[in-house]
């Protein structure tokens, strides 16, 4: 039985006692506990397929933290891993596939049949999670958007000026969208066995949509992600699930994602919480301390733009419901776990005043 959650209950707009709060990458290195399990499992991919580890690592910041809501521990890259590319995360550089996707031919050799299979021990961590957390912690399943999840494919790993992505987008419009489909059709597939496995909502990383062009993201990455809400099953025994939608450096198109049916728009550090609320008007929003800020160490400043949020969503909305509090993306592995404690500490006793 799942009890009353002030997770759940400000996304739908419910009375609560305090703004609740969860943080990106809250299971990570940062956490020295972490660190320790992750080199007991001998590699981050290592660690993300095995689910008692996995269990472990997203339980660490419940036990240290006064979270409102957990978040599966994994990586959006292993629904193309499970779609036939050979993935490794190399020290200090972050993920690599051994090839690039770039013909015809790479397209239609990626697998995506047997997606749910070849991933059921991400569905084994979350029944392992829903056996062990509290009954009024909800849990967070996610993928990363087709456009994000692309990116990784083309350039074979992260890039800082994604040249080949942007080639695609430009001279290859109608390949993109022929593997955006597929990619697409996976991740549906991926999130419902997710809902079907027992998590209480789902979030798509749209990680690098604001690289984009105003057009270009509307053809390639809001398009997909709308469909994909749009063929979620979105209530699983008698729960209604909520949908968050979170594009980075996306502010400057509020209006278009407020359009596609999410829950939740989550916000970067970029743009003012009272300037969006003003454009979305009913949608629950989430976000957006600078977690550069969190990373920093300076507890006044933490304090001062943690009080600067809270107080401009509340300013604008009348209340404090219809906020989930989070940083602008995932947190630093050099932020002291102190500081995380004293803001999530701040934010739950600010709000409830």
């Amino acid at each position: 039985m799942f009890n009353k959650s002030t997770f759940l209950d400000s996304i739908w707009h419910k009375n609560i006692g305090h703004t609740p709060i969860w943080l990106m990458r809250q299971a990570g290195r940062y956490l020295p506990e972490y660190r320790e399990v992750r080199n007991k499992a001998g590699s981050f991919l290592k660690l993300c397929k095995n689910p008692d580890l996995a269990t472990e690592v997203t339980m660490q910041p419940l036990h240290r933290f006064d979270l409102d809501a957990a978040i599966l521990f994994s990586d959006i890259l292993v629904v193309p891993e499970a779609m036939g590319m050979k993935l490794d995360f190399i020290e200090n550089e972050g993920p690599k596939f051994d090839t690039q996707i770039s013909t015809t031919k790479d397209i239609d050799n990626l697998n995506i049949e047997e997606i749910n299979h070849k991933l059921e021990y991400v569905f084994q961590t979350i029944k392992n999670l829903k056996a062990t957390l509290p009954s009024n912690i909800p849990l967070i399943g996610f993928s990363g958007s087709p456009f994000t999840l692309l990116c990784y494919m083309l350039e074979g790993g992260a890039s800082k000026n994604y040249l080949t992505v942007k080639h695609w987008l430009y001279t290859k419009p109608e390949l993109t969208h022929k593997l955006l489909t597929k990619i697409t059709i996976a991740v549906v597939d991926y999130l419902n066995g997710q809902i079907k496995s027992g998590v209480n909502a789902i979030m798509l990383f749209d990680s690098w949509g604001g690289i984009l062009t105003d057009d270009l993201y509307t053809k390639f990455s809001l398009n997909y992600m709308n469909d994909i809400i749009s063929r979620l099953q979105l209530e699983y025994n008698g729960h209604v699930i909520p949908s968050i939608i979170f594009t980075k450096g996306g502010g400057i198109w509020l209006d278009k994602i407020d359009t596609i049916g999410a829950d939740v728009i989550g916000l970067d550090w970029t743009i003012n919480i009272k300037d969006a609320r003003k454009i979305i008007r009913s949608t629950a929003l989430q976000g957006n301390l600078d977690p550069v800020l969190l990373a920093s160490g300076n507890i006044n400043a933490i304090k001062n733009e943690a009080k600067r949020i809270l107080d401009n969503y509340r300013q604008i909305n009348n209340s404090i419901s219809g906020h989930i509090f989070n940083l602008g993306h995932g947190i630093l592995p050099m932020t002291n776990p102190d500081h995380v404690k004293f803001l999530i500490d701040f934010v739950h006793e600010y709000s409830s005043n």
